[in-house]
């Protein structure tokens, strides 16, 4: 018996892509979850786990925490993003990160089947347009999100105030901190993203979601 956990947020994607793979698994088990939580929760009470299908884009998981979270909690279990999102960068970041398969919901069914099976038995699965992109001049986003992922709650917050454009009395009065705490911040967070302005610091962090 195969057992796969579905994390997706979408109820009847999740239906739909236990229908498509019924056909090429047999007895085959379905785990669902629908947000980061209860991904992380269903992998801590389900052991037996052998595969996980995971949507990129599920509350809890912004700026691909969602993904690094799943695959340090999962152990040896193969991870397989499913998502929407058919482009390098995605794929680029998500390999990089540890997935072992990247399968868009563009693909049918045997396909998807293939890709499963293909990282069941121990492989990698790579969209075939993606293959001789990866890993060659990643993209400077896993940087950008690396060093995000470095600063302290403070220092986020502070952060998606300047994405916002607000200048550092409003940032103060926003945060009920003082401005001389307001600049320490902005100081630690260029120093982290080894940079001199506020501008550098935008352009960085353009792509990524720094809602709460």
């Amino acid at each position: 018996m195969s057992t796969f956990l579905i994390a997706d947020d979408h109820p009847l994607f999740r239906e739909a892509l236990q229908a498509a793979l019924n056909p090429f698994f047999d007895d085959m088990k379905i785990i669902e979850s629908d947000s980061l939580p209860s991904t992380l929760k269903a992998i801590k009470n389900h052991p037996e786990i052998d595969l996980i299908l995971l949507d990129l884009n599920m509350p809890g998981s912004d700026n691909y925490y969602g993904l690094t979270s799943v695959i340090d909690k999962s152990a040896n279990t193969p991870v397989i993003v499913v998502s929407a999102s058919d482009n390098e960068e995605s794929v680029n970041i998500a390999m990089h990160y540890g997935a072992r398969g990247y399968i868009p919901k563009t693909f049918n069914s045997r396909k998807m089947a293939h890709v499963i099976m293909t990282v069941l038995d121990g492989g990698l699965f790579i969209p075939e347009k993606y293959i001789d992109k990866i890993g060659v001049n990643a993209p400077d986003l896993i940087t950008s999100i690396e060093y995000v992922k470095g600063l302290t709650p403070k220092q986020l917050r502070v952060l998606r105030c300047l994405k916002e454009g607000k200048m550092n009395k409003q940032i103060a009065e926003e945060l009920f901190v003082t401005e001389a705490t307001v600049k320490a911040h902005i100081s630690s967070i260029f120093k982290k993203f080894n940079v001199s302005s506020r501008t550098q610091v935008v352009l960085l962090v353009d792509k990524i979601d720094l809602a709460d």
